[in-house]
């Protein structure tokens, strides 16, 4: 090729490249002022909240709270999106995240006030209060200098003042059989456990409850399904009635123990974000464990993750009342005064496909009401079933979407808890009274007995 065509070449080259390089800048031009457009639009729409709160801090009438103004137009707003999009000021955030976290600063007792006079229930094991020689059954009189006996004192002040950091100490005053003994108890960290009961029901059938999906939930599983397991566990009935839920992490960890390799747990999707997928290992150490779980219509969250999962790999029988219904995955976002909100940023499907959300509308809050009114609580063929959401477990067994996790099994709600008799005792605490009034008088019998059967 001669040095000219070499030459046209390279100047066609040139020309070509020119063209390609002013559309592309013009392309990025147009969409750099179209992106501007919008995020100016939607400056202006956000801009006019603050605007507004500037406006009533510089011209209203009276002081305001700028601070409860700021909260309350945060709430309002997230009201606006969906029911657990929730703003929370610091004490809410704060006894939220100790709830979850599986441990809370304190002196390690629970207690109830069925007349005027708060009652020991339970010394927490280790705790400060077990060390300091605080024993069930002991009346709390005096908290500090501050009397807490007999002037109808509020049970939540009463944990204000025995809460406090690590390391802080508080003297407790309590009465025992006629004597007023004080205890100077030094404040620590109090485990919460989330399993309330673990045993064998029979020589192969082995039961435990879980209360929560805390941060220390897998560990006591594990814990006690390995007991379990020494004692001939091959049968388990996991009760997760009234589980409200908690963190994933711990809903992934114990399905996986159930599960094959490669089995769904459950997958999250939402507009801005990208479908997520979670699957079994095949590590887990009870996939040959024959297994029922209990649900009911406070069974929420991470509970019907679980059972979701179960039941759509045909793992274990679903047993009890169509689960609460929250599918909905927050996201938390913390300030600097120590509140924060939690924001919905997607959905969780079980394996099949179903959305675990049911949906919700101004009578969300009552939905749980309505199941009662139409019904469902008692009869299995009054669950409102959405037959157009109809999915297929890994078996090919039909189940149905519309919100929450029905049952195979169906167990109604039992109603001996409903009568008058039940209702009056309830609202004089007539059970703990007379638990209270039983433990005093065989304490001594009492303290030695540590199972069921002696008890009986």
């Amino acid at each position: 090729m001669s040095d000219k065509k070499k030459l046209d070449l390279l100047r066609v080259i040139e020309i070509l490249l020119g063209v390609v390089i002013g559309v592309v800048l013009t392309l990025t031009v147009v969409r750099y002022r179209e992106n501007r457009k919008i995020l100016n639009a939607k400056y202006v729409e956000w801009r006019k909240l603050n605007l507004i709160l500037d406006e009533i801090g510089k011209n209203y009438v009276d002081t305001i709270d700028q601070a409860g103004m700021t909260d309350a137009a945060v709430a309002g707003a997230l009201a606006r999106l969906d029911p657990h999009s929730v703003y929370m000021p610091p004490v809410t955030l704060k006894a939220a995240e100790e709830e979850l976290s599986g441990n809370f600063e304190g002196i390690g007792i629970q207690f109830n006030v069925p007349n005027d006079t708060a009652i020991v229930l339970e010394v927490i094991a280790g705790g400060p209060a077990e060390k300091a020689g605080l024993l069930s059954g002991d009346r709390l009189l005096q908290v500090d200098d501050k009397v807490i006996a007999g002037v109808k004192f509020p049970q939540d002040s009463m944990v204000r003042r025995m809460k406090g950091p690590s390391g802080s100490k508080v003297t407790v005053t309590v009465g025992r059989g006629g004597e007023k003994i004080p205890f100077e108890i030094t404040r620590g960290k109090i485990p919460i456990h989330s399993i309330d009961a673990s045993f064998m029901v029979d020589d192969t059938t082995g039961y435990i409850r879980l209360t929560k999906f805390s941060r220390t939930t897998y560990v006591d599983f594990k814990e006690a399904y390995t007991a379990l397991s020494g004692s001939g566990m091959k049968r388990l009935v996991m009760d997760l009635r009234d589980n409200s839920g908690g963190y994933l992490d711990q809903a992934l960890l114990l399905s996986n123990e159930f599960l094959s390799r490669g089995d769904t747990i459950v997958y999250m999707e939402g507009l801005h974000r990208k479908r997520e997928v979670y699957r079994a290992d095949g590590r887990g150490s009870l996939k040959d464990v024959a297994l029922s779980v209990l649900i009911s219509e406070n069974s929420a969250s991470s509970s019907e993750i679980f059972a979701g999962a179960i039941q759509d790999n045909d793992r274990g029988v679903i047993v009890g009342r169509r689960s609460f219904g929250k599918g909905l995955v927050q996201e938390p976002m913390y300030f600097n005064d120590g509140s924060g909100i939690r924001l919905t940023v997607a959905r969780f499907y079980t394996p099949s496909g179903r959305c675990i959300q049911k949906p919700y509308g101004d009578d969300y809050q009552y939905d749980i009401y309505k199941r009662y009114e139409d019904g469902e609580m008692l009869v299995k063929d009054s669950i409102k079933v959405d037959r157009s959401e109809e999915y297929h477990t890994a078996g090919g067994r039909t189940v149905y979407g519309g919100g929450g996790i029905i049952p195979d099994i169906f167990v109604p709600l039992d109603t001996t808890r409903a009568t008058n008799f039940y209702i009056a005792c309830n609202r004089k605490a007539t059970q703990m009274r007379f638990a209270s009034a039983m433990f005093d008088k065989y304490r001594g019998t009492l303290a030695g007995i540590s199972d069921f059967d002696t008890l009986d």
